[in-house]
């Protein structure tokens, strides 16, 4: 099958938007459990840093969470499989609309779009998603991305 989604995969019926939103609010609670443990173990590292430099290194704890979440996600969804372990535990995987490859920056900016629209308008920015027909977020349609179930 192209890396291309072809006009009859667009389909609202389409597998592969079968039971997306459910399995990509899944992958976001897992992954999100395994970014708390990377950054618990960064701010112990972070915590004797600055204790080594008499409170200097303490200054790395402002931009600990989003750099970890930034790397997480850009090393793993712009990796082969276009998947974050969630996303891969719950059978999803990243997409662009013109069949291109996601690279490490497509995905540290979708990352920072999901941040950025959560901030802004908090869990409604799954409203999206019972609109479109593929069921994408606002960060998606933004980026010309889309999740798809990579098992179908």
């Amino acid at each position: 099958m192209s890396q291309a989604l072809e006009n009859s995969e667009i389909e609202a019926g389409s597998a592969r938007f079968d039971e997306v939103r459910r399995r990509r609010i899944a992958a976001f609670c897992v992954d999100y459990l395994l970014i708390a443990i990377i950054i618990a173990i960064g701010g112990a590292i972070v915590f004797v840093l600055g204790l080594l430099t008499l409170g200097l290194g303490w200054i790395l704890y402002a931009g600990l969470v989003p750099l970890v979440a930034i790397i997480y996600f850009g090393y793993t969804i712009g990796g082969p499989d276009h998947a974050s372990p969630g996303m891969k535990m719950f059978s999803i995987k990243l997409e662009t609309l013109d069949g291109k490859r996601i690279d490490f920056l497509l995905a540290a900016i979708h990352t920072v779009l999901f941040w950025a629209g959560n901030a802004i308008i908090s869990p409604l920015i799954l409203a999206a998603s019972f609109f479109s027909k593929r069921k994408r977020l606002l960060h998606d349609l933004l980026l010309g991305t889309v999740i798809v179930r990579s098992d179908k």
